[in-house]
């Protein structure tokens, strides 16, 4: 596969917080980048951007059968666009999100992480993330 060099940045879009993931400039690796609140969404784009190489961004789409993915599904597309507008130079695409916080919930459990830490949204958000992207990838 011919790709061009730079990362991938995965965005789980939540109407509260967002799930961030990442690939390695070779796109080889996936990690988990951050949670930051939907407002903080745009700036923390902009200068993680600024910093870094980012070649293309995969955005989870919900499909119709998650329960109230026609609600977010408007807000993913609506971001789509912002993006589009703020960093034309960057391939946005989507990537089904289906059920990716159940599964994000499921690997967080059998790592072993005390129940705490498992009940934490922002760490299920941003492995979220990281399920869409290396589902996209196809490392999944």
């Amino acid at each position: 596969m011919n790709r061009l060099k730079g990362r991938i940045l995965c965005i789980d879009y939540g109407r509260v917080r967002v799930g961030l993931a990442v690939t390695d400039p070779e796109q080889i690796i996936v990690s988990g980048l951050e949670t930051v609140y939907s407002q903080e969404l745009v700036p923390f784009l902009r200068k993680y951007i600024l910093k870094e190489n980012v070649v293309k961004i995969v955005l989870g789409h919900p499909s119709l059968l998650d329960v109230g993915a026609s609600f977010l599904k408007r807000d993913v597309e609506e971001l789509r666009r912002a993006l589009i507008k703020r960093f034309p130079q960057i391939e946005i695409v989507y990537h089904d999100e289906s059920f990716s916080s159940h599964r994000a919930s499921e690997v967080i459990l059998h790592s072993g992480a005390k129940r705490k830490k498992r009940k934490k949204k922002e760490l299920i958000d941003k492995m979220s993330a990281v399920l869409i992207l290396q589902e996209y990838l196809g490392h999944i």
